[in-house]
């Protein structure tokens, strides 16, 4: 007790246990390197895993620059592994020791002990690891220099016994059947260190990629490290420690036990236990090599689309004679219940339980467990739909949506028959269209923009003109004369601007459509008021919290990512959105435009990068925009890669090499070339591309 007084607690952080990457997660251990130097700014010229023995394999470059590095050395090295004569086969094809192999081994076989740890917000996210790994540097090239050294010494004595030998007489050959093997004989083999090298040699490698610590897409995985809170989605407990861990349910599976069913029977028991998923996360879960057409029509019998994502159907979680564990009502009408709640999800982000107990007659508890499925509650809000919108998808699969709609439509109908819905219930549909938002398609908002201009432009008119009559009649001083100033073209700009195609908002938000009561992608009373005109503020507010707040986000994107497509800016500013607490001033509206804008303000460029004519990409990612000056000693050498590219889709190496040193000087050194390669590239095929363009 008074070691207990002397050290008092002083602060008690939750802990969460993130459940996202429990079966994917892995520690890797690389030997030790100066402080100076991560091996993140390392270049990773390739990376390969063996899944079943958990081996990888790291191919990283050397700096043949530094004064530490022994050249005559490389190029002795290259010499013994690659011979005189270097081609496609040629381990080091620059003729020196530039990259070095880095092989693994697991350091345990147990790692239930061992988790990473994510601070954030006075909260403790742990993962726990499903791999340690020990990275050590692999000779393997000094075997292959044997086998040459080898090979060459054998050839010279072929060459030199071939001059001497006759031609040896033909003999009798005895050929003998060897008898069957023993069972104690095949286990002795299988068991043999010879047999398991060469079954471990027969695994083929599969090639990775490897994304940078600072690369978008890193960011988004370790998103993954998060928990979602108390939504439900992964379980908050604590793994228990061995003695007293619990004997798992007969009906959990580890992911190992769940790949050897059937596909269909994988998707149900996924989607039974997740209950809500989007179809990317579905399809990384089920193994690389499933194909994707085979999973869309497995989950189409088990799920519904719900604002892009899949939510598992009402029979599945409530089979035909079982009953509430609540209230005892049949499953039948529990299906009824949250069939409801699923399609108010399709109407709209927000569903309040009491409307859903008040129309489904269902009890609180029933009612709660719906919304635990597929929804977060937020305060003096309602209960949010817990995934955000899936637009990507949408997109990809306009037949799966449409086939999606018709079911809902049927749902629909069933649900106005038995809950006797009226109109007032029922969300209004503008024009007879009883389609889910995301039918609506922003050549259709265009229009829509455009109809309502051509409409108001006569009245506008008449109403300049009485303005003007008025000014011109109320003299309030005799002698006084009123100057009247030219009208500004900046009325009709805004009002053309609103029927111009690429003010399409951005997809921050599922509620997109006509009939939950937008206007353009904006609330109808917010677009009708003075506090923002089509996703913008209005005119001369550049300096508005929403302008400073998105100025600050764009700034701090393209300092860590020099390059991006409009497509990944958007993506990242929908993730940027979901970590910001709700009612932030980001969550007005913000369109295309808007965005755009603050980019080019920002101190960006756009770089017309000539996509080729078959190109698969999308126009968002057919928008590319850099980062024109940082500040740092990099800007010159990235201004001449962006100008290169902005004539060029593809370029080779050498190319960039040869521009940068006549535009930059002869003492431009490889780690410099290394680095605005880094910043603003990615290598495909042998060739170079700027990030987010190349289609693979």
């Amino acid at each position: 007790m008074a070691n207990e007084e002397d050290d008092p607690v002083v602060q008690e952080i939750d802990v969460y246990l993130a459940k996202s990457l429990a079966e994917k997660l892995y520690l890797f251990q690389y030997p030790v390197r100066p402080a100076s130097m991560t091996y993140d700014d390392i270049p990773h010229l390739s990376a390969k895993i063996k899944p079943k023995q958990q081996k990888v394999e790291l191919e990283m470059a050397i700096d043949t620059l530094n004064p530490n590095y022994c050249r005559s050395k490389g190029e002795q090295i290259a010499l013994n592994v690659d011979g005189a004569c270097a081609d496609e086969t040629s381990t080091y094809s620059s003729k020196l020791m530039d990259k070095q192999t880095f092989c693994s081994s697991q350091t345990t076989s147990n790692t239930s002990r061992y988790a990473a740890a994510l601070y954030r917000q006075g909260e403790l996210h742990l993962t726990p690891l499903h791999g340690i790994l020990q990275l050590r540097p692999s000779f393997s090239y000094l075997d292959k220099a044997d086998a040459k050294h080898r090979e060459r010494e054998a050839a010279n004595e072929a060459g030199d016994s071939s001059q001497d030998e006759a031609e040896e007489d033909v003999k009798q050959i005895t050929v003998r059947f060897s008898r069957p093997e023993s069972e104690q004989a095949r286990q002795r083999r299988v068991q043999s260190y010879e047999f398991l090298q060469k079954k471990h040699a027969e695994e083929p490698w599969v090639h990775l990629h490897y994304y940078g610590l600072r690369d978008s897409r890193s960011e988004h995985e370790r998103q993954y490290l998060l928990c979602q809170g108390s939504s439900g989605v992964e379980n908050t407990e604590l793994v228990k420690s061995p003695r007293d861990k619990p004997v798992a349910p007969s009906n959990v599976l580890s992911m190992a036990q769940l790949r050897t069913l059937p596909l269909a029977d994988q998707i149900k028991i996924l989607m039974k236990n997740v209950k809500v998923m989007p179809f990317a996360n579905l399809m990384s879960l089920l193994g690389p090599f499933i194909d994707s057409v085979a999973v869309l029509r497995g989950i189409q019998k088990v799920a519904m689309l719900v604002q892009g994502n899949w939510v598992v159907k009402s029979d599945i979680l409530y089979p035909k004679d079982s009953s509430s564990p609540h209230s005892g009502v049949p499953a039948e009408v529990l299906c009824r219940g949250r069939d409801f709640v699923m399609w108010k999800f399709t109407q709209s982000r927000w569903v309040v339980r009491k409307e859903v107990a008040t129309v489904t007659k269902l009890s609180a508890e029933d009612v709660k467990d719906f919304l635990e499925h597929m929804a977060v509650v937020r305060i003096n809000k309602g209960w949010e739909f817990i995934l955000p919108y899936d637009g990507e998808f949408i997109k990809k699969h306009p037949d799966v949506v449409q086939r999606q709609h018709m079911l809902w439509t049927g749902i629909q109908a069933k649900l106005e028959k038995v809950y006797n819905l009226v109109k007032e219930t029922m969300p209004k549909k503008p024009d007879g269209q009883s389609g889910p938002a995301v039918l609506v398609s922003g050549d259709q908002r265009v229009q829509v923009a455009k109809s309502k201009a051509q409409q108001n432009h006569a009245l506008l008119e008449r109403e300049l003109q009485r303005r003007k009559e008025q000014i011109r009649a109320s003299t309030v001083l005799p002698g006084v004369r009123i100057k009247e100033e030219p009208m500004s073209e900046e009325g009709e700009e805004e009002e053309e601007r609103e029927v111009e195609e690429d003010e399409e908002p951005m997809d921050t938000s599922p509620s997109r459509g006509l009939h939950n009561r937008l206007a353009n992608g904006l609330p109808a009373g917010r677009a009708a008021g003075g506090d923002s005109f089509n996703g913008h503020p209005p005119p001369g507010c550049a300096s508005t919290p929403v302008a400073r707040e998105l100025r600050a986000f764009v700034e701090a994107t393209f300092q860590r990512q020099f390059v991006l497509t409009l497509s990944e800016l958007k993506r990242l500013f929908n993730l940027h959105l979901a970590s910001l607490p709700p009612g932030h001033t980001l969550f007005s509206g913000i369109s295309d435009r808007m965005l755009q804008d603050t980019v080019l303000a920002a101190g960006c460029k756009q770089i017309l990068v000539p996509f080729p004519p078959q190109t698969a990409a999308s126009p968002d990612e057919q928008k590319v925009f850099a980062l024109w000056e940082s500040g740092d000693m990099s800007d010159q050498h990235r201004q001449v890669l962006l100008e290169i590219f902005s004539k060029n889709y593809r370029v080779r190496r050498n190319m960039i090499q040869s521009r940068l040193t006549q535009e930059c000087g002869e003492d431009l050194s490889k780690q410099e070339v290394d680095k605005v390669l880094k910043d603003c590239c990615v290598s495909y095929g042998g060739m170079w591309y700027l990030k987010g363009t190349v289609q693979s």
